[in-house]
């Protein structure tokens, strides 16, 4: 495996200096966080399969026009990306009342809301990821009201065109949390989709049984979390060739 230097080390993947200038590796971690980290486990071959959903769901998307920092897949934990600047914002799209929407208002669990609805937090754990709003995010210049009229569209078309594959495969797309950069291509910036999408970061259920198909069978300790996250990637058509097992990251450099 190749020598890199690590740049960054989040909850769920690490992050090497990439190739060539502007690149990044990202690698994809089995270790499972829930409730701002104060659950902590390993879920097998997480990682792997997460590598590959996110692969197909960003290729997707490229296809009808979505602006992603993805490049390409590596191998079966790593992706190269391109370097963008992280705004520092969750962006949560809410189709079905699920998670924090329920207890926070009181609204039974798989309520099919009345339209989707698209819930800002600012990334930040020592705070607990606080819920903001466009005056907070605009005001503290986190991004500009351009910015958000960018990300706001971007997000309407990505939960359009995912709710539909999902649909597809009989899964329900709940909910899901999306993040954004800032790329710069000779003094030219552009708004971009980052991070991942997974079963990590959305909310899937079943669309005949509901049951659930993603990181809150980890949360609440319901069980046969690796086959859920098989399950999906199974509907996808992308389980991957070699089947789940354990790969060594790369090398780093002390």
């Amino acid at each position: 495996m190749a020598r890199r230097r690590q740049l960054y080390e989040g909850k769920a993947k690490i992050l090497f200096e990439g190739p060539e200038p502007g690149t990044l590796v990202q690698y994809f971690k089995d270790d499972a966080t829930a409730f701002n980290a104060r659950k902590k486990g390993v879920i097998t071959g997480k990682g792997v399969l997460n590598n590959r959903i996110s692969e197909y769901l960003m290729m997707r998307l490229h296809e009808i026009g979505i602006p992603t920092h993805f490049v390409r897949r590596l191998n079966m934990r790593e992706q190269l990306i391109r370097e963008v600047e992280i705004i520092p914002l969750e962006v949560v799209v809410r189709n079905v009342a699920a998670g924090s929407l329920s207890e926070r208002l009181g609204i039974p669990e798989g309520t099919r809301l009345p339209r989707s609805i698209l819930e800002y937090y600012y990334k930040n754990d020592q705070l607990n990821d606080p819920m903001v709003s466009e005056e907070h995010i605009t005001a503290f210049g986190w991004a500009t009201t351009q910015d958000m009229d960018d990300i706001v569209a971007l997000t309407l078309r990505i939960n359009d065109f995912l709710t539909g594959l999902f649909l597809g495969v009989g899964i329900t797309l709940v909910d899901f949390k999306l993040e954004y950069g800032r790329l710069w291509e000779n003094e030219e910036m552009r708004i971009v989709l980052a991070d991942e999408i997974s079963p990590d970061n959305c909310r899937l259920w079943d669309s005949k049984t509901n049951e659930k198909m993603d990181k809150d069978r980890f949360r609440r300790d319901m069980g046969k979390v690796e086959e859920a996250y098989q399950e999906v990637a199974k509907r996808l058509g992308i389980l991957p060739e070699a089947g789940i097992r354990d790969l060594k990251g790369p090398e780093l450099i002390q």
